[in-house]
């Protein structure tokens, strides 16, 4: 659309729709998370007044490590798709679609048939968890990987509806497990019907995973995928590396007591695990069509987060202990004295996912994982080190201390990539 002049002024029609659109695929992206979030939030609730404080420690060892993996799979898979084929002609995004969900199913039976082989040589309540893990970690895969397909084309009201569809299948699942009553028929119950929301997804893109074109993508994008899955991988397998070691020092029931404390901060944490499906995108396209305006954006983005963690973490203070009991059964009572040292590392993640947009849109892969390592190191040392000194509240306090010196890297190095950029620009 040509610019309009009038009496010697120029003025941009399109920047009102512009906009619009960037709030509309905004505001499906918190719908879509709004959503995640929810059937997160209930499914752990519903776990930990059912299976008690030590089993349902044992099912948090297997989330960290489904946290793990996905995060291998983002990295991999859908980070460099989200990077390089959001707002692209659609014939390009549906070849990259095709080799991406490709490789996040692959990962997915990769990664699925060393946890069911590990599982089924560890044997007992862990070893029948992660075997379980194992057997759906695929459909889990690919279908986080047609929510990032559907945010890069802009149409993120099909991820929100694909992650309803998961919702309503996870009810009958659910009750089909309480029949049962164990942590391995729980992760069935969730994964199986993660892998019908999977299965729609298909439908929903009329695409076709290509596992047979992993070694494309692979070739393609690997400047970027080996950064982002080192990245990746010092996220989540930070988590994992405290989650062990803090049931080693202090025991398995403790890492029941901080999954039921982060529970309560359900909302954010699950916008912050999957926040990249919508700001990585829109920071992308930002970068294309005003490039001034990135940093605003990002700070927005992140101060915003920080803001409502910060906001719902003093509300959960004023929650009655029966409340909290009726919730989380008998895990409330470890859970309710963290509140305030989770909720400080959610904002300071929060804070720094606002950054950590910016450098993914800037293609600053060697920036990000340089930030991602040290964080990650940061979180391990101060969560490990905290319960040494001080048990479960010790590697609460310590975390959120890593969390906010962690944020800070980010924004320093968001600030030097911007100044960079500004110093040597990309031609077109």
């Amino acid at each position: 659309m040509t610019p309009v002049t009038v009496e010697g002024e120029r003025t941009t029609k399109p920047a009102e729709p512009a906009r619009r659109g960037v709030v509309g695929r905004l505001s499906w992206g918190l719908a879509d998370q709004a959503a995640s979030s929810l059937s997160n939030f209930v499914v752990g609730v519903y776990l930990a007044r059912s299976l008690g404080l030590t089993a349902f420690g044992v099912f948090s060892l297997a989330w960290v490590t489904y946290g793990v993996v996905l995060n291998v799979s983002r990295g991999l898979a859908t980070d460099p798709l989200v990077v390089r084929f959001s707002g692209v002609p659609e014939s390009s995004w549906r070849g990259a679609v095709a080799r991406s969900s490709g490789t996040a199913l692959l990962v997915g039976a990769g990664i699925g048939t060393v946890c069911l082989v590990a599982g089924l040589s560890i044997r007992g309540q862990v070893g029948a968890a992660f075997a379980a893990l194992g057997v759906v970690l695929p459909g889990l895969l690919l279908q986080d990987a047609w929510r990032y397909s559907f945010f890069a084309a802009g149409v993120g009201r099909k991820a929100f509806v694909n992650d309803v569809v998961w919702a309503l299948a996870l009810v009958p699942a659910m009750v089909a497990a309480a029949s049962v009553g164990t942590v391995p028929a729980f992760l069935l119950a969730w994964g199986g019907s993660a892998a019908v929301a999977a299965a729609y997804g298909w439908y929903q893109s009329g695409i076709r995973p290509r596992p047979t074109g992993v070694r494309e993508w692979h070739r393609d994008h690997r400047d970027l995928g080996y950064r982002y899955l080192a990245e990746n991988i010092g996220v989540s397998g930070a988590s994992q590396i405290r989650a062990y070691g803090l049931g080693a020092i202090v025991g398995v029931g403790a890492v029941g007591v901080i999954r039921g404390a982060e529970l309560l901060l359900g909302p954010f944490l699950a916008v912050l695990m999957g926040l990249s499906l919508v700001t990585v995108a829109e920071a992308a396209r930002v970068l294309r069509q005003a490039p001034r305006r990135l940093a605003r954006f990002c700070f927005l983005l992140g101060g915003g987060q920080a803001v409502a963690a910060l906001s719902w973490g003093a509300a959960l203070l004023l929650v009655p202990d029966r409340l909290g009991a009726f919730v989380l059964g008998d895990v409330w009572r470890g859970s309710a004295e963290l509140i305030v040292p989770v909720t400080l590392s959610v904002a300071g993640a929060g804070l720094g996912t606002g950054a950590a947009a910016g450098l993914r849109a800037l293609a600053a892969a060697r920036r990000s994982l340089r930030c991602q390592l040290f964080a990650s190191a940061c979180y391990v040392a101060g969560g490990l080190g905290g319960a040494v000194a001080g048990g479960t509240a010790g590697s609460a306090w310590g975390a959120a201390a890593a969390s906010v010196c962690g944020s800070a890297v980010w924004w320093s190095q968001l600030r030097a990539a911007l100044r960079e950029r500004h110093d040597h620009p990309i031609p077109k």
